[in-house]
């Protein structure tokens, strides 16, 4: 542990800044994510009399748009400066949160969802982690674990502010407060972690080209290329079901709690272990991929979500938050990092930002359906119980696609020459 320790000290005093702003993108890409979005759905379904297969509806449909539109403004990173980029992508997740405070039916709640989820859980996250992948090519698992404890810090501590916040003032206010943060806190950020970036990219640039030189430019392929690869295909499912199956828990928490007769205080206050495993996991996740490969680590990551999975359906003793929020945590953590630096390993970087939004665009696909199936399961009578074991035998049969796809060669036609 002290060695990892001292590994990633040595990685963050040798590239603090842009580090910092991976972690800084996505922290505040909490703003679209579904465990702060959630917070807001009691609320939000009392004041429009929304049942909760209307309101994950109207969210699948704003994340559903905002995964078709990621298709072109994902790869908008690979064509323009990282700094006015950002600083767009920032300005729009100010401008979501203004534009939800002030919603006033289902249309508006639709658009809402359509710009938090775009600018925070599409654009900034997708910022943040396509930095790390591609301006680091050693210490690439190691960077991005430590961007990606930006969400599990924000994860650890926004849900029990935030429903304090939603307490005192209001849900509508909340979200006002919270544009106010990005314009005098993010923004600023941003900009200061980028001021000197230019530098950082023109030696990338330099690397990237001895890099292709020296393998033939084999690794580096485009989003075309990549969808005719099979293996492709054989790991989308369990690429998605991260996203998919943690965004449907997550935003039915409140909703599991009151069918298990749990407080709902009790569920949403563990949100702190399951940030804390998912730091942990994160950062033993970044070392073990530096050392052993992303590939390798992808086989284990989906284990602890079927555990967690099992445990929710098995169990109705309140006690059973502790060891789901844990899996859920390794998973997120192992998860989190491992994803964003398989598609690097497999599929190269000159064209990671394509790549990555094609997988982006999916993942936030994934993350619209996982709410509304579960919804609709939920108001049709279908216990939790069975719909986690459905789950898990979904995240099984995932984990066995892992296992043929690694042991396909790619097709050298496929690549880059």
């Amino acid at each position: 542990m002290q060695l990892i320790i001292s590994r990633y000290k040595k990685i963050l005093s040798e590239n603090t800044k842009l580090i910092g702003f991976g972690f800084s993108m996505i922290f505040f890409s909490s703003i679209g994510q579904t465990f702060f979005i959630g917070l807001f759905g009691p609320e939000i379904q009392s004041e429009f009399s929304l049942s909760h297969t209307n309101w994950s509806s109207i969210y699948m449909i704003g994340t559903l748009a905002s995964a078709i539109i990621m298709l072109w403004t994902g790869p908008m990173i690979d064509r323009y400066q990282l700094k006015g980029f950002s600083i767009t992508v920032c300005a729009f997740m100010l401008v979501a949160c203004i534009f939800f405070a002030f919603v006033n039916g289902p249309i508006a709640l639709c658009l809402g969802i359509l710009f938090l989820r775009h600018s925070g859980q599409a654009l900034a996250s997708h910022t943040g982690v396509t930095s790390m992948g591609r301006y680091f090519l050693h210490d690439r698992g190691s960077a991005l674990a430590l961007a990606s404890m930006g969400q599990s810090v924000a994860e650890a501590s926004l849900p029990i502010l935030t429903i304090l916040t939603i307490g005192l003032i209001g849900w509508r206010l909340t979200y006002v407060i919270a544009a106010i943060i990005i314009a005098v806190i993010c923004i600023p950020i941003v900009i200061y972690l980028l001021s000197d970036h230019e530098k950082t990219h023109a030696t990338h640039v330099t690397s990237q080209k001895t890099n292709n030189q020296l393998h033939n430019n084999k690794l580096d392929w485009t989003r075309s290329q990549v969808l005719r690869d099979a293996r492709f295909y054989l790991l989308l499912p369990g690429s998605i079901a991260t996203s998919m199956i943690i965004t449907a828990f997550f935003f039915h928490h409140l909703n599991i709690a009151t069918y298990k007769q749990w407080d709902s205080s009790w569920i949403t206050g563990n949100y702190i272990l399951y940030a804390s495993t998912s730091i942990l996991a994160t950062l033993f996740a970044g070392a073990l991929i530096d050392k052993f490969s992303a590939q390798k680590i992808t086989l284990y990551k989906l284990i602890p979500l079927a555990l967690a999975a099992l445990s929710l359906g098995i169990y109705d003793h309140y006690l059973v938050v502790i060891p789901y929020m844990i899996f859920l945590g390794l998973n997120v953590g192992f998860s989190h990092t491992t994803s964003s630096a398989l598609w690097a390993e497999l599929y190269g970087v000159s064209h990671l930002g394509s790549v990555k939004s094609l997988l982006m665009s999916l993942s936030v696909l994934s993350s619209a359906i996982g709410p509304v199936i579960v919804g609709v399961l939920l108001d049709n009578g279908i216990t939790i119980e069975t719909i986690c074991i459905y789950i898990a035998l979904y995240i099984i049969t995932s984990n066995i696609l892992f296992i043929v796809a690694f042991k396909i060669k790619p097709q050298q036609h496929l690549t880059i020459t």
